[in-house]
């Protein structure tokens, strides 16, 4: 049995609360489980100094965890006077996941960013902020489109990610902290909503894993993603 009590294959509760801010374009606050994650998409009209002139656009992320988002309190990373390598990692990565579905010539010369602040955290925050940072830009491109800004919207496909394991011998679905600090062979998954592959990071915990634990686990997460995109549909209908 998990500690939380769910079946290997099932996913913890998740929601999707679009329009949480009255400023950002698009914004959402993302929970899996007890992990929340306030998304925010910004639309600026430049892109960075090395895409200028070449008629095309910009995604990228920024994250970060609040102080008290873990048991104990964090020293805010602004601070300490630097980004820890970690969060540089995460943000690079929901940076690279949005693109992936992204049509950046389509979108022309600006950039949308995608703030990713962790309010509490329960393992899975890097999944967790980039399937709720598609529906932030979703609802960005909604409010440049309704604005005549595209002749063709650039979003091209859904995106998510989730996380999967070897938690006690068993290939489990989205780990919360209990197991995430636990497993045997951790995993996170980002996939598109057509099936696309864009990226996996895999770790085994001491024993290396076998090639048929993996194929396991990819079963996991392409059942797992697609009840994520299921969601993301369902919230921006």
């Amino acid at each position: 049995m998990r500690p939380s009590g769910r079946k290997p294959d099932e996913l913890r509760k998740v929601s999707f609360e679009r329009r949480v801010s009255k400023h950002a374009e698009g914004s959402c606050l993302v929970r899996y489980g007890d992990t929340h994650v306030l998304c925010l998409a910004t639309l600026e009209e430049k892109v960075p100094p090395w895409l200028k002139g070449l008629g095309k656009g910009w995604v990228t992320a920024e994250y970060g965890m609040l102080p008290r988002a873990t048991g104990e309190r964090m020293r805010r990373e602004a601070a300490a006077g630097r980004q820890s390598g970690r969060t540089q990692e995460i943000q690079r990565l929901v940076g690279r996941s949005l693109r992936a579905v992204v049509d950046l010539p389509a979108l022309g010369e600006r950039q949308i960013t995608l703030d990713c602040d962790v309010i509490q955290a329960d393992g899975g925050t890097r999944t967790a902020a980039i399937t709720g940072s598609w529906v932030a830009l979703h609802d960005c491109i909604a409010w440049m489109t309704s604005r005549g800004m595209f002749k063709t919207p650039p979003l091209k496909d859904h995106v998510a990610a989730i996380s999967c394991g070897i938690a006690g011998g068993i290939a489990v679905l989205d780990l919360d902290y209990a197991e995430d600090s636990t497993a045997h062979t951790d995993a996170n998954f980002v996939m598109t909503g057509s099936g696309g592959i864009v990226e996996i990071q895999a770790t085994a915990e001491g024993e290396p894993f076998a090639e048929s634990r993996f194929a396991e686990l990819l079963a996991l997460a392409r059942k797992g993603v697609g009840e994520l995109v299921e969601l993301q549909k369902a919230a921006i209908a």
